[in-house]
């Protein structure tokens, strides 16, 4: 599996939902709605999902081997780091701007 994009979607403050996360895959396949949730350890990925009549939650899409959740995972861990220090620097580098007297 070669992830070829990764977009940032949105960055979360509250809550233990971090990120929202698009990759794609090989140049050919868009995969949507990847989620970063603080977990009482650390950071993991969760796959886009569905809920089910009974009330449990499904994976639409998944990787089917460790390597390939791993890889996964860490790819796209990597891409929400980079774009919350992409987004620090900028709140930074932005002066504050006062109202006019």
């Amino acid at each position: 599996m070669n992830i070829t994009d990764i977009r940032v979607r949105r960055l979360m403050q509250e809550g233990r939902l971090r990120a929202v996360v698009s990759i794609t895959v090989d140049d050919e396949l868009a995969v949507h709605d990847i989620k970063v949730i603080e977990g009482p350890q650390r950071l993991f990925v969760a796959m886009p999902s569905r809920r089910e009549e009974n009330g449990t939650f499904r994976d639409i899409i998944h990787p089917i081997t460790a390597q390939s959740r791993q890889h996964l995972e860490n790819a796209v861990l990597e891409a929400y780091h980079r774009e919350l220090e992409h987004q620090q620097s900028q709140a930074v580098s932005q002066p504050e701007i006062q109202p006019e007297m």
